[in-house]
């Protein structure tokens, strides 16, 4: 939790983002995403200084359980000074114990924000869905909130001025509107109508404009000029018989031999971020198996 320090910005993780969107889909495939089209509404977690402390935080915890569809699951939540915005022990449960920093005592409409996250571990535990290292484990949990459908209380939470900062989260306030922007491309929402912060609404505006041009990369059709115009380039380096190619394959596309001749180009779906091949031959239709999007290239 970023308190009153530097909030860094930009999308510096934006390379485990996009492989966390991947293992989503992997885990709990193309059916059980669609099943979170509906993100989780303000009503449902609002929280005002008039509520009790501690029956407002279980009520809000009980709808953050109900929308992530763990209903043998039980949060028992308390409160401490501690460095982190939260922490919960992951066990066998049923229970599962929610540490909540003090500062939500005091700042009662982020203590949604807090528990998506927490929420959220317990989700993926169940799932056995992790990352290695704490770092990217922590990325996966916040992509795996925000593109579920709460994690808009995340980058709502974020907030920034001359004299103070709070942002919740590993993810940079971009990075949230990026993912938040994946989602919306998605499902057709709008969840910037939901923000209280003006700096959310601004950090989703990048994220949205970084999302949308992941569907503007060749060989999709949708690509501008310049990317259509250095496809082809390299394209034609690529059928040189003595050149090689100098495209990575974890680069925006890449091209391989066939064993029947021709090339084969491989890119990754704007989607859900899988790599695709395709023959190279022109206009062509490739639909993602994993997330099933439809893609209209040329290639």
């Amino acid at each position: 939790m970023a308190n009153g320090g530097p909030v860094e910005h930009g999308f510096p993780h934006l390379e485990t983002v996009r492989a966390a969107v991947t293992a989503l889909y992997r885990r709990l495939s193309y059916d059980t995403v669609r099943t979170f089209s509906a993100s989780v509404p303000p009503a449902d977690v609002a929280f005002c200084d008039t509520d009790d402390l501690y029956l407002g935080t279980q009520r809000v915890a009980h709808e953050l359980v109900r929308h992530y569809r763990l209903p043998d699951a039980r949060m028992i939540v308390s409160f401490r000074e501690m460095t982190h915005a939260a922490h919960v022990e992951l066990t066998a449960g049923p229970e599962y114990f929610i540490e909540l920093n003090d500062r939500f005592r005091t700042h009662r409409r982020d203590i949604g924000a807090a528990l998506a996250h927490e929420v959220m571990h317990v989700y993926l535990h169940r799932l056995d869905l992790s990352f290695p290292g704490v770092r990217d484990n922590e990325i996966l949990t916040d992509t795996a909130t925000t593109y579920l459908g709460a994690g808009w209380l995340l980058l709502d939470a974020y907030r920034e001025d001359g004299a103070s900062s709070q942002k919740l989260g590993y993810l940079t306030p971009e990075e949230f509107g990026y993912v938040l922007a994946k989602r919306a491309l998605l499902f057709g929402e709008d969840p910037s109508v939901w923000f209280t912060s003006a700096q959310a609404y601004t950090a989703y505006g990048k994220g949205l404009a970084r999302a949308r041009l992941d569907g503007r990369q060749p060989p999709l059709t949708a690509a501008g000029w310049a990317g259509r115009r250095r496809y082809a380039r390299d394209r034609r380096h690529a059928q040189d018989p003595h050149g090689a190619s100098a495209v990575a394959e974890d680069g925006p596309y890449a091209f391989t031999p066939r064993e029947n001749g021709g090339l084969r180009v491989s890119f990754p779906c704007p989607t859900c971020h899988q790599r695709i091949g395709v023959p190279v031959r022109g206009r062509v239709r490739a639909r993602c198996g994993l997330c099933r999007s439809v893609l209209e290239c040329d290639t």
